[in-house]
């Protein structure tokens, strides 16, 4: 069960001001989401395999354009101003 001041501080982390009464409403309803998950938490899927993904879809690139993309990409990655082994840096936005 999630309490009231849970609530405050989840409102002062997104920057949002909560009256009294959507304080109240709040921590019924996310109690409620947070009570859901417990019970998915309770099930047993030792035996499921994980997946990454679930179309089965493969990026696949035909033999006769590999060199050609893959020459693109170099290019690319020379133009940019900073890089970072095969990716391009840019600047950190998040702390």
């Amino acid at each position: 069960m999630i309490d009231k001041q849970q609530i405050e501080h989840i409102a002062k982390l997104a920057r949002i001001e909560l009256t009294e009464e959507e304080k109240e409403k709040f921590t019924k309803e996310l109690s409620s989401v947070l009570d859901y998950v417990n019970q998915l938490n309770k099930v047993d899927t030792s035996k499921i395999e994980g997946i990454s993904q679930v179309t089965g879809l493969e990026n696949i690139i035909r033999e006769d354009m590999e060199d050609k993309i893959r020459d693109k990409r170099y290019k690319l990655l020379n133009e940019a101003p900073k890089r970072k082994g095969d990716y391009i840096q840019v600047p950190k936005v998040l702390e």
